[in-house]
């Protein structure tokens, strides 16, 4: 009788750079074939000159544009998704599934995403091309008293004021 086990989603796939062996992320992070270092040292980024920017793909949501603005502010630097990815401490396929809007970062992968390109949090969604939206909220007295206290809270605190002001908005109570 076989044994069945669990399928393990959480280790990374790598390919080795020297003898091109796909294998499982190690934990000493050496090939096992060659055992030469899986990821190098992050390089020294070479600026190329700068490229006119193509313009944000047509949604048929609005909204902010987090992973054009990830993506573009990534090229304008000169990174790689795995320089990146090194950078930041998550996996590259975490980056690509994020530019590839395939996935939605948190908040705290939004703030080492701006550590990691050397911008913060307000620059890099305003990198999306909507800055005009984004001085408009902002000039807006309720959110002007927000944007203070909003690097203070965690991710559950996050959650919590949005699913109240949701809550709120929707089902409104009635004043005496």
């Amino acid at each position: 009788m076989a044994t069945t086990l669990a399928p393990v989603d959480s280790r990374e796939v790598v390919r080795c750079d020297r003898c091109q062996l796909v294998q499982f992320r190690t934990h000493s992070n050496l090939c096992r074939r060659c055992k030469t270092a899986l990821d190098q040292e992050e390089p020294e980024p070479i600026l190329a000159p700068p490229e006119p920017q193509p313009q944000p793909p047509a949604m048929h949501r609005r909204g902010i544009q987090v992973a054009f603005a990830i993506r573009s502010l990534r090229q304008r630097t000169g990174l790689s998704q795995r320089q990146l990815a090194l950078r930041m401490s998550v996996p590259r396929t975490y980056v690509s599934k994020i530019e590839n809007e395939k996935a939605t970062p948190t908040l705290s992968s939004l703030e080492r995403l701006a550590r990691a390109l050397n911008v913060t949090v307000p620059d890099l969604i305003m990198g999306g091309g909507h800055e005009d939206e984004v001085k408009e909220l902002i000039q807006d007295g309720f959110i002007a008293e927000l944007v203070p206290f909003l690097s203070k809270l965690n991710g559950m605190q996050w959650q919590s004021v949005l699913t109240q002001m949701r809550d709120m908005a929707t089902h409104p109570r009635r004043s005496a």
